[in-house]
């Protein structure tokens, strides 16, 4: 968990909640080391985040209900742009305009990458804006994964302020039917 993440997550009530649990100078350690800067993605995030084909976008509504949201599309439809800096296009669907909307009043967002069959998930804060096909579509065609038939409406840049890789515990290992058929395949299959 990257400091900053924890500093910014935390309020006064879970401080005062570790504080009764014994865990509060752990993560008050932690907490020192946070330079206030936001977090830059290496290598791993970078990695991890291409290889994904959906994530959870929770997003904070005008009258301050949190909503969340499943994205996909083929593995890599989520771009790491460099630093802190991610992308997706936002494909035509069912015309709610929920998360949309809500960036354009309020641009806080969190996102969860899972990896089901490792058990691994990321998690991520961030600003995040979108921009209209018509207002920049050399962007957004840029954010379009090569041969996917989605209609693209716009497209979503995130900057990330912080993350947290959390821990395997409770995940439960799910495969794809791609996944499945490759195991089927090759005869090897993964030991849980």
């Amino acid at each position: 968990m990257t400091a900053n993440y924890l500093t910014t997550m935390l309020g006064k009530a879970s401080r005062a909640m570790q504080a009764r649990a014994g865990s509060r100078d752990s993560y008050a350690a932690m907490e020192a080391r946070a330079d206030g800067l936001p977090d830059p993605l290496g290598q791993r995030e970078a990695e991890f985040i291409a290889a994904r084909d959906s994530f959870y976008l929770a997003s904070v509504t005008a009258d301050g209900w949190p909503y969340v949201q499943h994205r996909g599309g083929p593995a890599g439809f989520l771009h790491h742009l460099g630093s802190n800096r991610i992308g997706f296009a936002d494909f035509r669907g069912n015309r709610q305009y929920m998360s949309a909307g809500n960036v354009a009043k309020e641009d806080r967002v969190a996102l969860m990458l899972v990896d089901y069959p490792a058990r691994r998930r990321l998690k991520l804060i961030g600003h995040a804006s979108r921009i209209a096909l018509s207002e920049d579509p050399e962007t957004v065609l840029a954010l379009m994964p090569e041969g996917y038939s989605a209609a693209p409406e716009g497209a979503f840049v995130i900057d990330v302020v912080a993350f947290d890789w959390n821990c395997p515990q409770h995940i439960t290992p799910r495969w794809t039917a791609r996944d499945i058929a490759n195991m089927q395949r090759s005869g090897e299959w993964p030991q849980i």
